[in-house]
């Protein structure tokens, strides 16, 4: 008789469900197919192991095991509990009539514990749209699909817990997992903006990139304020929909990065990735395909300090994805796609000491080395930040006497309010900000007075500003003049938007 139970892969976050079929039959000798990798195939010793440590001896029979679809490469230690409850069924140790109703997966160690696995989250999503309700996981990694609705998810330790699960042990409806509501509302510690001394036209440009989504760069000298101020923009964006928060939870889940965390993510993301990190690490890729920076910032925040230390290679593939909001990594094994739209925010000093046009300090760099500091960022990558904010040294007097600044609180009021006016703006068009508006949409939703197009004229003319940042400066203005309120684009907003473009040149 042959047994099936089931498991899934995941390949990027697409997943795929496993069948696992296990046959007893005559003769000698116990084989594993369905293209398994080497980790896959060594399963079999840790399972008859643990099966031995639990008093189950495997039959001196002739034992085929089938991981069907069989073209595709199964890989990982996250099947080793499917086979073996597909061992037990065909032991009649386990009700083969129930486990059908199950997603089985874990990593069983020698002794009968079951490790955590990857990917536990986008495994549940997707088989639950394929009619699955049952899931057994590890205990840890089963903490990632609480939240999701339509399903039972047993979390377990041990193989005496998936036994008692699957012969249907009154005892196992302890091992279903549960939010409390401690973890439920447990609240996020973040920089606040009411700690931000000064700095007027800078925090006001975060408030203009957080209610429309916009990407931004700082520049100032060492000490003025850019990391602190880039720290506190997750304290005012709005929090993240259910939808959103299950897209960023699954690149979470499938990194390995949110085992042991109950529920979905609330908070947005915001990855600070240092100079030194690789094109693997930021785009993804490698052996598994793994996501990168890019897209463990997805719905949130990708923020590059000094980026100028970064390679200019490197700043240049950030180009397509900022522009597309997914990458797509193709290898000779594989091709995965992961979404990645975030908030780009970056910060540098003027120049390479740091005190070009600082008051307080003598510039030591000549006009060329300034130059070539400059070119380090490429215009085109330039064009796709909507907001260029040098950000001045705060007067000594400010930073001892000055009064409590407005608190992160107040300003997000006012990014909800704007983001609202956009949601039901673009409700027919599948897009949620300002920023995400194609050049179609912007005909449509940003039109122009003719004394508004002439000034444009006029301006594009003398900055020399190509066609994307013209459009940057179009979606800018429409979001100034959300939060001003205004129905329809304002000359105040255009000429506010427009001070935000301080390092478009001709020579660019």
């Amino acid at each position: 008789m042959i047994c099936k139970t089931y498991a899934a892969a995941c390949i990027g976050l697409n997943v795929v469900t496993v069948t696992v079929e296990t046959d007893i039959s005559g003769g000698v000798g116990l084989y594993i197919v369905g293209m398994p990798d080497i980790a896959v195939k060594e399963s079999l010793m840790r399972i008859t192991t643990a099966l031995r440590s639990y008093g189950y001896s495997i039959p001196g029979k002739r034992i085929v095991i089938n991981l069907a679809p069989a073209d595709i490469r199964k890989e990982g230690s996250s099947f080793d509990l499917a086979i073996a409850v597909a061992l037990l069924s065909a032991m009649e140790v386990i009700d083969s009539k129930r486990i059908s109703e199950f997603i089985v997966m874990g990593e069983l160690a020698l002794d009968g514990k079951i490790r955590d696995i990857y990917g536990t989250l986008p495994i549940a999503d997707s088989c639950i749209e394929r009619g699955f309700r049952r899931f057994i996981f590890p205990h840890d990694s089963a903490m990632e699909a609480v939240d999701l609705d339509g399903a039972t998810i047993y979390g377990v330790r041990t193989l005496a817990d998936v036994i008692a699960i699957l012969n249907g042990d009154i005892t196992a409806e302890e091992l279903i997992m549960r939010r409390s509501e401690k973890e439920q509302f447990a609240p996020v510690a973040v920089n606040d903006f009411k700690d931000v001394k000064g700095q007027l036209q800078a925090r006001r440009g975060l408030e203009i990139a957080a209610a429309g989504g916009h990407n931004l760069i700082l520049i100032g000298s060492p000490g003025c304020g850019k990391t602190l101020m880039a720290s506190c923009l997750p304290s005012i964006l709005p929090p993240m929909t259910k939808e959103e928060s299950i897209e960023t939870s699954k690149i979470y889940s499938v990194a390995g990065k949110s085992i042991g965390r109950s529920g979905l993510l609330r908070e947005r993301p915001f990855r600070s990735p240092h100079n030194s990190a690789s094109i693997v690490s930021m785009l993804g890729g490698g052996t598994n395909a793994m996501p990168g920076e890019i897209s463990l910032a997805h719905n949130g925040v990708l923020y590059l300090d000094e980026v100028t230390l970064f390679s200019r290679s490197m700043l240049d593939l950030l180009r397509q994805p900022l522009e597309d909001g997914k990458i797509v990594i193709s290898r000779a094994r594989y091709r995965v796609e992961y979404p990645c739209e975030f908030m780009f925010v970056a910060s540098m000093n003027p120049c390479p000491c740091g005190y070009f046009g600082d008051p307080t300090h003598r510039c030591k760099c000549s006009e060329r080395e300034i130059a070539h500091y400059l070119s380090r960022i490429s215009g085109p990558l330039l064009d796709r930040i909507d907001l260029q904010i040098y950000v001045e040294r705060v007067p000594a007097e400010q930073l001892v006497s000055a009064p409590a600044a407005e608190s992160s609180n107040a300003i997000a009021a006012r990014v909800a309010k704007a983001r609202k006016i956009q949601a039901e703006r673009f409700a027919a068009e599948g897009i949620f900000t300002n920023s995400a508006m194609t050049a179609k949409m912007l005909t449509r939703y940003c039109p122009l007075s003719p004394s508004q197009a002439d000034f444009f004229d006029k301006i594009i003319d003398k900055l020399g500003l190509s066609a994307r940042a013209y459009s940057r400066i179009l979606k800018l203005a429409r979001t100034i003049s959300d939060l001003a309120g205004e129905k329809n684009i304002t000359q105040k907003a255009i000429a506010e938007a427009l001070q935000y473009r301080n390092l478009d040149r001709l020579d660019r």
